[in-house]
Parts: C-alpha cells; structure tokens; sequence
C-alpha cells in the first residue's frame, strides 16, 4: 500500500475583520492568513483495490470517522475522481484543537495533496478550490501557504507577497473556543445582507497588513478577552515584552507574538503560566511551506 509522509502546517491570522451576516448564514470576513511551522504529521495511504477509508489519530479527542474532516476530504475525492480504492490516514496531532490555528482544515488539505500525488492525478484549478472551499473556510488556503488575503468566509484567497521570516511565539491555555459561538457573539451586533462587499472592503479597519506585519486587530478578541481576561493580559505582556505584532488567532483560544530574534522570544516565554502549552515557532513563506509540507 503506497503511502506519503506529510507535515499539515498552522496559521494565524494577522488581523481578522466581520464585516457582515450574509444571506447564507455565513460571516463576511476579511483576514490576512500566515503560515507557521507548527505542524501536524500525516500518513496517507492509498491502497491498489477497493475498500473504505480509515482515519486514525493518535490523539483520543479527534474524531476517528466522518467526523473528522480529513475523513470527508477523502470522500470528497474518491467522488471527484470516481476512485474507490482504500484510504488510510494516520494523524499525529500537535496543533492543539479549536485553537484557531487551522488544524483541522491543514490536515484535510495535506489529506487531499497526498492522495494527489499518490493517484498521479490532479484536479483542474477550479475543480480543486471548490472541492476544498466546500470541505471548510481555510482549506483552500492550506493549498497554497505562505502569507494570503482571505475574503468571503475566508475561502477566497488571493496570494501576497511574502515577508521576511519571523519569530512566532504561540501560546495555547488549554481550553477550546467554539467557532461557532465566538461568530454568533461577535457578529451579534452586525447587519445581514450588506451589499457591494468586494475584496477592497475592510469596514472600519484603515490600516490593513498590506506591505508589515501589523496592525493585527481581530474583532473575536473582544469575544475571547470578555470570556477569558487572562488572554488579555497575556496579549499586552507579550507586547511589553517587545513583540512587533501579538493577536488572538481566528476566533481563540490560541494567542501569538511575532519578534524579530529568537533571543526576544525566549525571553517572552518566561512570560507564560507554567499551566499553558507554548510552541516556538517561525512564519514560512510560500516557497518554504511547498518544500517543506512532504517528508522525504
């Protein structure tokens, strides 16, 4: 059974705008997505006969069958490529769950690379992004990598030039934020249906992470920071600690602070309570994130 060795990379989001309710239920939202080195590892297996699928983690919270989204990508391509033979994924888990650093979504995405590769057989652009966009928001970035503007639900990305590498110090406190919750409160306030929504709008947000790595304002902050003070003072003792850029990421729990050296991160992760997990890691540019994502 041939099979493929994978590293499903994280990401934070440097600044996270809600600009609207749509029509579909969905949140129009504006963010500028980054890859990080904290990565989950992924062996995929493609079998020469028909069979099931089998997804297997080594982290007992983690769906093992259709409930875990690597699970649906491999359905979603066997349909795609009428292909029925069997599928076997196992996940080593370190990217910690409902985060906000896209775990899950990087896992489906490396899922569908390999299986990719494996067949010899790749699907058209547009074919592969609604596939993806279809399976969550922030698997078609996980695609691609690097740093990118994500538009609609965050499914529409659009490739930015690359930045020179970062220091990033993330800091999970080990208690889960529900997506779904942290939109319902934060979008409580917002009006369904805005129309003439387009790439270039960005509500009250003038300054945007265009050309620097901040500002980094994420409109869940005041959902997780009123839940959680804890993170709050966590944010400003990074910055204290002379972080260029420290933000909640997605909707929570996890918080992450980019500096310039390693020696200003070490000092920074003195900072943390002992009680939460921290994981020193870098921003990767695109280039680095292809060369890195298969194991060889």
């Amino acid at each position: 059974m041939p099979s493929l060795c994978l590293r499903a990379f994280a990401k934070i989001n440097l600044g996270l705008r809600i600009l609207a309710r749509r029509p579909d239920g969905y949140h129009e939202i504006r963010t500028v997505y980054q890859a990080i080195s904290l990565a989950d590892r992924l062996r995929v297996s493609l079998g020469g006969r028909r069979g099931g699928i089998e997804v297997r983690a080594d982290d007992p919270c983690i769906p093992q069958g259709p409930g875990n989204l690597v699970y649906r990508a491999c359905e979603a391509w066997r349909r795609a490529r009428r292909n029925g033979r069997a599928i076997r994924v196992d996940i080593e888990k370190r990217i910690p769950a409902a985060s906000g650093l896209g775990g899950a979504s990087s896992d489906a995405a490396a899922a569908f690379l390999a299986l990719e590769r494996l067949a010899g057989d790749r699907l058209a652009p547009a074919a592969r992004y609604e596939l993806t966009a279809g399976l969550g928001s922030d698997v078609p970035f996980f695609l691609e990598g690097g740093r990118a503007l994500g538009c609609g639900r965050g499914e529409e990305v659009y490739a930015l030039p690359s930045l020179p590498s970062r220091r990033c110090l993330v800091v999970w406190p080990g208690f889960a934020q529900s997506t779904a919750e942290a939109y319902a409160a934060a979008g409580s306030q917002l009006t369904t249906g805005r129309e003439g929504l387009s790439m270039y709008s960005f509500g009250k947000w003038p300054q945007f992470p265009w050309v620097d790595w901040g500002p980094a304002e994420n409109d869940f902050e005041g959902v997780a920071f009123a839940r959680w003070p804890e993170l709050a003072r966590l944010k400003r003792r990074l910055i204290r600690a002379g972080a260029e850029v420290a933000s909640l990421t997605g909707s929570g729990s996890a918080v992450y602070a980019l500096f310039a050296s390693s020696r200003q991160m070490a000092r920074a992760s003195q900072l943390i309570p002992k009680a939460w997990q921290v994981f020193p890691t870098k921003t990767l540019v695109r280039a680095e994130y292809h060369r890195r994502i298969f194991v060889h």
